[in-house]
């Protein structure tokens, strides 16, 4: 049923400037979403990389994550991170000077929406709910559908999207080469030269490669055995959450030794978007595999700071985490492709409070200086 693009794992495996001993950590931790809010954007195909001027800075992770995988040609430099933390949220790169990457994903939202479906250029609206951006460095595949294979790919997609940003790679160069400052500061990034989209895109890609979060109560709690982390309603949570005979969740929302993405990384089809008559009204994966078994599948999403990102579910339709549990408790939505791990359980009221403590833990810190910069154009 779950179908990953070998393409693109293998694509950045290769490409990947790996850390002594860290190649296994990776295969196992590459699995979380940066995913979008709408379905069949189209992007650009990426232009040859601009390799960024300067030294590599590392990317320091906190409790709970493991390394950051980098990208061989487009690494992360100063001038690069403050680059695409300008361009993120800068109106700029719209239309009608009114939509930024920032708009859909709010620092002071969990780098989410906080709506169910975001809004773009003039007011329109998408058709899939705005997940949050932390921690999508670690996902080879970009989007709840995964149609993008690195963050470099993703990047382009919103500012093409006529619902989101609406604009042309070639509109948008234009755009940004007729600003003699930023014309400035792509030259101090990437060297002389004209900005082009793919310089766009990698520095927006490189500044969300810093967005990490983690340090959570349960991070502390789990990996350095700070036992009073975790409230009692917490811990049986947790226990809960790992139970395959109750909770059962940490079967897509995955916990390994040493870090926690939260996320399988893979497409499940959850009951979600199922209408009256049983039948799906987004079919998410398939529209990019054609394969019959990802009908109505969409990537699991992280659970961290799940507490900050409401609503829940690739349509943004469930408001609360308690609808969350509730939902999953009562076995979804049938259809013929549900997820064979989805089965109705039986959960008491003080059970479904101490799930919902638990997700409340996973709450961790947030990144520091990752909103818009004094100055930046917005």
């Amino acid at each position: 049923m779950f179908h990953f693009c070998s393409t693109g794992i293998h694509s950045t495996l290769r490409s990947v400037t790996w850390h002594p001993g860290r190649r296994r950590i990776f295969l196992a931790a590459c699995f979380l979403t940066l995913a979008g809010c709408n379905r069949s954007v189209p992007h650009a195909t990426r232009a040859t990389a601009d390799k960024p001027l300067g030294e590599p800075v590392a990317i320091q992770v906190p409790l709970g994550l493991p390394p950051v995988p980098i990208p061989a040609e487009n690494p992360p430099t100063q001038a690069t991170v403050a680059l695409g933390r300008d361009l993120f949220y800068s109106k700029l790169l719209s239309a009608d000077n009114s939509t930024s990457c920032g708009s859909c994903h709010d620092p002071d939202r969990g780098f989410a929406s906080g709506r169910r479906y975001s809004s773009g250029v003039s007011g329109s609206l998408g058709t899939r709910n705005a997940p949050t951006v932390l921690n999508a460095a670690f996902a080879p595949l970009q989007f709840w559908d995964g149609r993008a294979s690195s963050l470099e790919d993703q990047a382009g997609g919103p500012i093409q999207n006529p619902v989101e940003m609406n604009m042309k790679p070639d509109a948008c160069v234009a755009k940004l080469n007729a600003d003699p400052e930023y014309r400035a500061k792509f030259e101090k990034a990437f060297g002389p030269g004209p900005v082009t989209f793919a310089k766009i895109t990698e520095a927006i890609a490189s500044y969300e490669r810093t967005l990490v979060s983690g340090n959570s109560p349960f991070d502390r709690f789990e990996f350095i055995g700070q036992k009073n982390a975790l409230s009692p309603a917490a811990q049986r949570g947790l226990a809960i959450f790992r139970d395959k005979t109750r909770g059962n969740c940490i079967a897509c929302h995955t916990i390994d030794r040493g870090y926690a993405l939260f996320t399988d990384g893979k497409f499940h089809n959850v009951g979600v978007g199922v209408n009256d008559d049983g039948e799906l009204t987004d079919l998410g994966r398939y529209e990019q595999t054609k394969v019959e078994a990802d009908k109505g599948a969409f990537k699991t999403p992280t659970l961290r700071n799940v507490a900050r990102t409401a609503p829940y579910m690739h349509d943004g339709s469930l408001k609360t985490l308690k609808a969350v549990v509730d939902y999953y408790a009562g076995g979804a939505n049938s259809n013929p492709y549900l997820d064979k791990e989805i089965k109705a359980i039986h959960l008491s009221g003080q059970d479904r409070a101490d799930l919902v403590e638990f997700l409340n833990s996973l709450t961790g810190d947030l990144p520091s200086d990752a909103g818009p910069a004094a100055g930046s154009a917005q």
